[in-house]
């Protein structure tokens, strides 16, 4: 496996200054940094391939195989088959998709079930299907001391009524890690569906989905070192039954009835790109699964490392709050704070000026920050990524401590 030092040799953007400053980027939650290889796969593409699909002619048939090559990276990320991976603008547009075609099967009065600590992507399209369609959207609550999900209070909202149950895998605003087999079982048990935000999960442990026990999962590539493209994995016979909105002339067929119009194929090229980036790091050999699981496994237990001493020293900052799970609960390598007197913004903004780039406000999971209390000031939200350092870490603690 590659040290963290070989791995920032991969970045051009870490060579970055700012007032003088080496930039770290703590943005990762948000988006993340590019690696050469992804870059160069997309610009090979747009050179030496770029045309439109299945036509009589070499570009094109190229094009058709570098997308199938994606769908079959995705398959391997996945635990999955070729055949049920599609791709799309980004996770919010596919997951519109998915919810207009769900909901040509519901029924006034069928209930969906979403929580407090999601992103709005999957609350929001839900929300919007229901008014549509006179569905009924129950909410299972967070609890705001830990950042986790009341499971009681789940389970109370299962029922015959049920079809449709959308969780996060990960929250993207205090970093929590939810069970989503629990929730599987408990949608399964009254034959409802099972649709899994992946976006903020993906990029810190591999998807199986096939454990997972999901219908449909969703991710975004730019949140795990790729361009801006959204990737969807459901259950092959499940994307045949579903009657999606789709053009007459387009495919009928698992996984391109899901995709609608050109594709950006130059994206889900750099999509794939990000995938075989993960399973480099771990060297050649074996099957690209397993290469990814030995990665994801060492990457996990730096993450780890790196956000379990970022708790520790914030904390000891008399000013400094720490929200959402702590280190010894489930979650991945995203720490929220406020300090106390500061805006979100105004912390953002003067860890900037040293060149640590952290995002700041809701995330878009603003019912996570409303239940919080903190709807005015907002969170900010450090993330460590592939190619954060324990001395960027070091960096930002004594930013924040000089804010005191």
């Amino acid at each position: 496996m590659q040290s963290v030092e070989q791995i920032r040799q991969l970045f051009p953007a870490l060579d970055r200054k700012h007032n003088g400053n080496p930039v770290a980027y703590f943005d990762g939650p948000g988006g993340t940094q590019v690696p050469r290889s992804v870059a160069e796969a997309m610009t090979d593409y747009l050179y030496h391939h770029n045309a439109n699909t299945e036509w009589a002619y070499p570009t094109s048939a190229e094009t058709d195989a570098a997308l199938a090559e994606a769908r079959s990276a995705y398959a391997d990320f996945f635990n999955a088959s070729a055949d049920e991976i599609a791709f799309g603008a980004n996770m919010t547009t596919l997951n519109f998709h998915l919810s207009r075609a769900l909901g040509r099967t519901l029924s006034a009065g069928d209930e969906i079930i979403v929580t407090e600590l999601d992103h709005h992507a999957n609350v929001d399209t839900w929300v919007e299907l229901a008014k549509d369609r006179n569905l009924c959207i129950q909410t299972a609550r967070m609890i705001p001391e830990t950042g986790q999900l009341d499971w009681d209070h789940f389970e109370s909202l299962i029922n015959a009524r049920t079809r449709i149950v959308a969780v996060g895998a990960a929250s993207n605003a205090l970093g929590t890690v939810s069970d989503v087999r629990r929730a599987a079982k408990l949608a399964h048990e009254v034959n409802a569906l099972m649709i899994v935000d992946g976006v903020h999960y993906t990029p810190h442990s591999l998807p199986d989905v096939r454990a997972l026990d999901c219908d449909f999962f969703l991710c975004s590539a730019y949140k795990f070192y790729g361009p801006h493209v959204g990737i969807l994995w459901g259950k092959k016979d499940l994307i045949e039954a579903i009657d999606f909105p789709r053009l007459r002339p387009a495919h009928h067929s698992s996984p391109e009835k899901v995709e609608t119009g050109t594709l950006n194929h130059e994206g889900i090229v750099g999509a794939g790109a990000a995938v075989d980036f993960f399973a480099s790091l771990a060297g050649d050999g074996t099957s690209r699964r397993e290469r990814l699981e030995r990665s994801f496994d060492e990457l996990h237990a730096r993450g780890d490392a790196l956000a379990r001493e970022l708790w520790e020293g914030l904390s000891q900052i008399d000013s400094v709050h720490l929200y959402g799970p702590t280190p010894d609960l489930p979650r991945t390598s995203t720490i929220a704070f406020t300090v106390h007197g500061l805006q979100s913004r105004d912390v953002a903004r003067r860890l900037s000026e040293h060149g640590l780039f952290c995002s700041h406000g809701d995330f878009y999971a603003m019912t996570v920050v409303q239940r919080l209390g903190l709807t005015n000031e907002g969170l900010v939200r450090a993330g460590c990524a592939v190619y954060t350092s324990t001395d960027e870490v070091h960096r930002l603690m004594e930013a924040v401590r000089s804010m005191t």
